[in-house]
């Protein structure tokens, strides 16, 4: 989505972290990664939007640059039925209201539709949650 991310995430051997640090961790590093990118490319207009956006305090820590919003919403899928919905969700979002993105899920090249629906890989790497089902994630690696 060009404002926002959705995912599922299954977590494992987290040695007790939170999910807050967790997904504080994994935006750190995407920001470093946005913001290494937008200087290769030259791109000063979006690096100069993104760093006007950091905040006094912040900014007297050293953080140069604002990527993401500091919270996050998320669901715990406890269930199949609701996890699915959820997928559902993800999979129809780039279609629906403002953004138009596909006609259909399969066709955003950004979503994990086309996995789920013909088995396809997309550009990332995917892993289906029915999977991770038969997976005992306490023992897992």
């Amino acid at each position: 989505m060009p404002n926002h991310v959705h995912a599922l995430i299954a977590f494992r051997n987290t040695q007790g972290q939170s999910i807050n640090a967790m997904i504080g961790t994994g935006k750190r590093f995407m920001a470093y990664e946005i913001v290494n990118r937008l200087e290769e490319q030259g791109n000063q207009e979006l690096l100069n939007q993104l760093a006007s956006l950091v905040n006094t305090t912040d900014r007297r820590r050293g953080k140069l640059h604002e990527v993401f919003e500091p919270s996050f919403d998320w669901k715990e899928c406890m269930d199949d039925k609701f996890t699915e919905q959820k997928l559902n969700y993800i999979h129809d979002n780039p279609c629906r209201g403002e953004w138009n993105l596909a006609k259909n899920p399969e066709e955003y090249m950004h979503s994990s539709a086309r996995y789920y629906a013909t088995g396809e890989p997309g550009i990332y790497q995917v892993m289906s949650y029915a999977l991770l089902a038969d997976i005992d994630l306490t023992k897992a690696l």
